[in-house]
């Protein structure tokens, strides 16, 4: 990727495999470049081991090499080159400036 492609607030995604069902509703899966175990909520029935999944979530931090990416599962830093962009953030528009006009 770019080095500039992903910003705070982007929506990025990375795949993951799954590892085993820790739980009923929790499986555990390996994530690329990031080196714990990790595990994440899914009550889906038919997973199986190897399979492969998206988790998508909003970027927190971006540093020169890694990417740090949050939201209600992860909370994992992993290098720039595992992710891949899924929308980007566009900051609200102002509807009146910042500044009063001179007078």
């Amino acid at each position: 990727m770019a080095s500039g492609s992903i910003k705070i607030g982007d929506e990025v995604a990375i795949t993951a495999t799954v590892r085993k069902r820790v739980t009923e509703d929790r499986i555990s899966v390996l994530i690329p470049s990031y080196d714990h175990p990790h595990s994440i909520v899914d009550s889906t029935p038919h997973i199986s081991s190897g399979q492969k999944i998206e988790l998508i979530g909003p970027v927190i931090r971006v540093d020169a090499d890694t990417v740090t990416i949050g939201g209600k599962d992860l909370g994992i830093t992993v290098k720039r080159s595992a992710v891949r962009l899924v929308t980007g953030h566009v900051a609200p528009k102002r509807k009146t400036p910042l500044v009063d006009k001179p007078t």
